[in-house]
C-alpha cells in the first residue's frame, strides 16, 4: 500500500483501512485544531521525530484501557493509601506537556517538539485537550496529557517526578472517566508498564465501534 501524502489546504484524511501493517497512513498536511480533530474522531493521530514530516498513524490492532479495568498492583494500594494524594485538571497545560517531553528527552528522546506542544496547547484552549496532576503530599508527584472527546480519552504522555506519580495519575484519571460513563483509554501504542496497568489489544473493529459511540 502507498503512504498517502496530505495537502495542507484541503483538511481530510485516507480511508484508515489503508494503514499499512505497522500503523503508517499518511504523510504531510498541518496540526491544526480541525485536523487533529478530524484524526482522533477517526482513530489517527500524529507521532514523527522532531524536523521530520508530520507522519499521522492508525494501527489496525488496538492497544486500550477501559477504565473500570485499571489494576492497582497491591503496592500500588499500599502506595495510596499511605500517602495524601490530590489530583487537578488543568492545572498547568502548557507546564505538564514541557514535563513530558523533558523527562522523555533524557530517558530515551521524544516525538514531543515545540511544533507539537503549540499544536496542542491550541487544542486545549478550544476544550479538547487536557492534563491531569497529582500531588504526593502537596508535592508535585506526576501527571499526564491527553485529548478528550465525547466519551473517549486518548493518552498522549505521562512524566513522574516521584516514583509512582505517572501511575498515580492513570489510576486516579480512569476512576474520573469510569465514573463519567467513558468507553475507553486509547493508548496509542503497547507498552509493558501500560499493559500492567490494564492495557489490552482489542481489533480496529471494536475499537471503531467503541469511538463512533463514544465520540
Amino acid at each position: 500500500m502507498p503512504v498517502f501524502r496530505l495537502a495542507e489546504n484541503r483538511i481530510s484524511f485516507p480511508d484508515p483501512a489503508y494503514a499499512e501493517e505497522d500503523g503508517l497512513l499518511a504523510v504531510g498536511g498541518d496540526l491544526g485544531v480541525e485536523r487533529l480533530l478530524l484524526a482522533y474522531t477517526h482513530g489517527i493521530f500524529p507521532w514523527y521525530n522532531p524536523g521530520e514530516e508530520i507522519m499521522w498513524w492508525c494501527p489496525k490492532e488496538r492497544f486500550v484501557i477501559f477504565p473500570k479495568e485499571i489494576h492497582i498492583s497491591r503496592s500500588m494500594k499500599k502506595y495510596m493509601k499511605k500517602h495524601e494524594l490530590k489530583v487537578m485538571l488543568n492545572r498547568d497545560f502548557q507546564d505538564t506537556m514541557h514535563r513530558c517531553r523533558m523527562k522523555r528527552e533524557m530517558e530515551e528522546g521524544t516525538w514531543i517538539s515545540d511544533e507539537m506542544e503549540e499544536a496542542y496547547y491550541r487544542l486545549h484552549e478550544a476544550g479538547y485537550a487536557i492534563s491531569v496532576e497529582v500531588f504526593e503530599d502537596d508535592v508535585l508527584a506526576g501527571g499526564l496529557y491527553g485529548v478528550s472527546i465525547g466519551k473517549c480519552f486518548f493518552g498522549e504522555s505521562m512524566f513522574s517526578e516521584k516514583e509512582n506519580g505517572s501511575k498515580s495519575a492513570l489510576i486516579i484519571l480512569a476512576g474520573i472517566l469510569e465514573q463519567n460513563g467513558f468507553l475507553m483509554i486509547d493508548c496509542q501504542f503497547h507498552t509493558e508498564h501500560l499493559e500492567s496497568m490494564g492495557g489490552r489489544f482489542i481489533s480496529f473493529q471494536e475499537y471503531d465501534r467503541l469511538l463512533k459511540e463514544g465520540i
